[in-house]
């Protein structure tokens, strides 16, 4: 008999991340049959997040400042775009063009000046307990509509990270708090626009291939996958919970979304064949297989950087030269976004998929001075700033097509309707079609609403 056969539950329930995903969900979907509900929303709604960590700096994307002082406003000018009054900068020629698509938020602000802190401010939508650490005290949204969407369909992944590096879901605060396990989002990790790449959490086993070699493996892997489970007679001892739990990564939709080779060239070429572009793309195939929520955090676009740019969008003065990085930086950045955005548009998406994008806090409007650590030289850089700050809205069924909020001539402070991370989330429950007023027991068996502040942004509706 081989190893394989002779495995436990006892075995399966200590393996990776798909046994503890498919187990976990396992339970909810009892839960949900004695409830007599399927937990889903009257539409098929989603959201794609966009995250930005390390901040983006406004001034030099989202709201530039061509009047104010050299030492405010930096080296780029601003552009027209097809939205009257709605100028960007130079270096996102490609959202100028598809303006009338999207609505650019100008007045965000909140008091969290550190990456960890600010992280958790923005992904949970609460004040934290404490504004060190990554580790939230309250769920993430992303873990809060998993909760809600799950179990779903068999073979929908409800909520999805797509990242670069790294196994720990607190890294950027996506931890699911008082949720539990079963509300982290399952990882896509690695860069997608590479041809080797693989998604090293789908292995449960140890004896299955803890590699894959190329794009055809994938699909080979799933399907022994899937035929090792019955052989063994895993999914016919369990019971049909867990047998639907199981198909969760096993599924034809599950393997599919993740071939991005089924894409047309010219498309995966329109979004850029770089970690930005292909992330993005990825984001969209996982919602049109049913992911409910799919956080793409776009850190490093790949390549071989300069010098004087930095890994994420931190762009403090010892970390890279601002402008520089920009320059560097954002070309990818324009490409990825307005490719989704016009894809969502194209495909007839953009009524139940709501994008959105942003970063933790904004960067200084004053530019600072320092020696790079790398470069050894004094050059240009922006600081943390949640003072205010941009992001950008699109789909949904929302009016796009405007600026809503402003910040002052330096930008550093709302000039009028200032605007806070619940403000978005209230939006995001409401085009979910979850109400805000649902609550969770935390670790205190105490009573937490989803969103205990916010309201969703009136002139989007």
């Amino acid at each position: 008999m081989p190893d394989f056969a002779r495995l436990t539950r006892r075995r399966l329930l200590q393996t990776g991340s798909l046994a503890s995903l498919a187990l976990g969900n396992a339970q909810l979907l009892r839960a949900r049959d004695a409830s007599g509900t399927d937990g889903r929303a009257a539409r098929n709604t989603s959201v794609i997040l966009v995250w930005l960590t390390g901040g983006l700096s406004h001034m030099d994307t989202y709201d530039p400042k061509p009047t104010a002082p050299t030492e405010y406003r930096g080296e780029f000018l601003p552009i027209r775009s097809s939205v009257p009054g709605m100028d960007l900068s130079d270096l996102l020629p490609k959202h100028a063009k598809i303006a009338d698509r999207f609505a650019l938020l100008r007045s965000l602000t909140h008091g969290f000046a550190g990456h960890d802190g600010a992280h958790k401010r923005v992904l949970t939508g609460r004040i934290p307990k404490t504004p060190t650490g990554f580790v939230n005290d309250a769920p993430g949204v992303g873990s809060i509509v998993h909760k809600m969407r799950s179990p779903g369909p068999p073979g929908v992944l409800p909520f999805t990270s797509g990242q670069r590096g790294g196994t720990n879901v607190d890294a950027y605060s996506q931890g699911s708090a008082y949720l539990g396990q079963t509300s982290t989002p399952f990882l896509v990790l690695g860069d997608p626009s590479q041809q080797d790449w693989s998604i090293p959490n789908l292995s449960i086993l140890p004896e299955i291939t803890p590699r894959l070699r190329d794009r055809r493996s994938l699909l080979v892997r799933f399907d022994q996958l899937r035929h090792q489970l019955d052989q063994t007679g895993v999914m016919e001892s369990s019971d049909r919970f867990q047998q639907q739990a199981f198909s969760l990564l096993t599924s034809d939709r599950a393997r599919k979304a993740f071939d991005l080779t089924r894409e047309d060239d010219q498309l995966r070429q329109r979004y850029g064949m770089n970690p930005y572009g292909q992330q993005a793309l990825l984001a969209r195939r996982l919602i049109e297989a049913g992911t409910s929520f799919a956080n793409v955090v776009m850190e490093h676009p790949g390549g071989q950087p300069p010098r004087n740019v930095v890994y994420n969008w931190d762009c403090h003065a010892v970390n890279c030269h601002v402008f520089d990085d920009a320059r560097w930086r954002v070309p990818y950045f324009d490409q990825a976004i307005s490719a989704l955005i016009t894809d969502l548009y194209d495909r007839g998406l953009d009524r139940d998929v709501l994008l959105v994008v942003t970063g933790e806090f904004g960067h200084t409007p004053r530019i600072s001075y320092q020696k790079g650590t790398n470069t050894g030289v004094v050059q240009p850089g922006r600081d943390h700033w949640p003072g205010v700050y941009s992001a950008l809205l699109s789909g949904g069924g929302l009016r796009t097509g405007q600026v809503i909020g402003s910040s002052n001539t330096l930008g550093e402070r709302p000039a009028d309707r200032p605007l806070s991370p619940d403000d978005i989330w209230a939006t995001v429950y409401r085009h979910l079609g979850i109400s805000t007023e649902q609550t969770f027991p935390n670790l205190s068996g105490r009573p937490m609403p989803i969103l205990p502040q916010g309201k969703p942004i009136r002139e989007l509706l």
